[in-house]
């Protein structure tokens, strides 16, 4: 049997020579200094240092080797390796540093600016509605007054010539209180506010009484594109000597016309309400037609009054002596005037809204078209 065979040639296997060493270690020196970014060197990496790089194909090769060759072999490749790797770990750091360095230039943020991320809020135009009516009418030398929602009885029906019997009570579905002792109602209308103002104040020689009062209002209404029971009414009151319709027609006008443009006037039509006589329910001029009943094209009948060139607003009319007497002012030297009708109405007109619910159910896509602002 014969001996092993000590005699070999190392540049048979030519991937470990050095001259085939050396050149793949220069090679992947010069592709990692060359490299300008992080996305550059990591390609870098796979292909002169990965499983399928000259240096590990070379390093493989070894063990192919006889015996007396691998030591020599095996320095030359683990060194060639090892300068690989550790000029991919400078390289590595050097870019790392070059990017944070960039970004730091490139994506600088301000902090002293003022930051878009949180959503800008928008008033309810319920809210900035009923201020719009209000300024209109404190511009006119009125004063604002406000009063409780939960009501007493007496207030909200008695003081205003509706008496426990009076078929009008049957008009407005009330909302009681537990118990029914209390005689607690949730107010449905403003109109108790305007009492209470002539109860307090009363009216004294050189102190007449103009208020207006917005408000939130309560009936035993089916809640639809129409109706709610819970919505908003404004209520306007004048007491003074020698007030008559003609100043209730002037107010209503001015008021008309500030919240729908100039020329929109009001009618007045005959009706019954217990507080006023005579009383009257008013009319507004289509602000979409101005009066004329027809569309823009003049063919076919206006789609806002519906051809009628007027559209119901509310209910006014002179103050019952017995209002008056029943708060404590002499209908005998006072006269005043009355008014009412919905805010949520109002902004329907004015803003072109098809259901009412819109202005209730709390959609903040419906406020944000509003803005801060009317």
């Amino acid at each position: 049997m014969s001996g092993p065979n000590t005699d070999y040639d190392p540049v048979e296997v030519a991937a470990v020579s050095p001259a085939e060493v050396e050149a793949a270690r220069d090679a992947a020196l010069a592709a990692i200094a060359a490299a300008a970014d992080l996305e550059q060197l990591k390609a870098v990496r796979t292909e002169h240092a990965g499983d399928r790089s000259p240096l590990a194909l070379a390093n493989r090769e070894i063990g192919a080797l006889p015996p007396q060759a691998r030591k020599e072999a095996g320095q030359r490749v683990g060194q060639a390796r090892g300068a690989v790797n550790q000029a991919l770990a400078a390289r590595q750091v050097e870019l790392e540093a070059e990017n944070e360095a960039r970004i730091l230039v490139e994506e600088a943020v301000d902090v002293t600016l003022p930051t878009d991320r949180d959503p800008v809020g928008a008033r309810h135009p319920l809210t900035t509605g009923s201020e719009l009516i209000a300024d209109i009418f404190v511009a006119m030398g009125w004063e604002v007054a406000e009063g409780p929602v939960i009501e007493a009885e007496w207030l909200n029906f008695d003081a205003l010539n509706l008496g426990p019997d009076h078929p009008a009570r049957t008009m407005q579905d009330t909302f009681w209180t537990d118990p029914a002792d209390d005689h607690l109602v949730l107010r449905t209308h403003t109109s108790p506010v305007q009492a209470r103002t002539m109860l307090t104040r009363g009216v004294s020689e050189g102190a007449p009484i103009y208020v207006v009062c917005p408000g939130r209002v309560f009936r035993t209404d089916e809640y639809d594109a129409t109706h709610s029971p819970m919505f908003h009414q404004v209520e306007g009151l004048a007491i003074d000597e020698g007030i008559s319709m003609a100043h209730l027609k002037g107010t209503l006008d001015h008021f008309a016309s500030q919240m729908f443009g100039e020329g929109i006037t009001t009618r007045f039509r005959p009706s019954y309400f217990p507080f006023t006589e005579p009383s009257a329910e008013v009319d507004l001029v289509c602000f979409v037609c101005r009066g004329t009943g027809l569309n823009d094209a003049g063919s076919d009948p206006c789609r806002t009054c519906r051809g009628e060139g007027w559209i119901e607003w509310g209910g006014c009319g002179i103050v019952n002596p017995r209002v008056l007497q029943a708060c404590g002012v002499d209908s005998t030297r006072y006269s005043g005037f009355a008014f009412g009708m919905g805010i949520d109405r109002t902004l329907m007109f004015r803003h072109g809204l098809e259901d009412l619910r819109t202005l209730f159910e709390g959609d903040v896509r419906f406020t944000t078209a509003f803005g801060s602002e009317l």
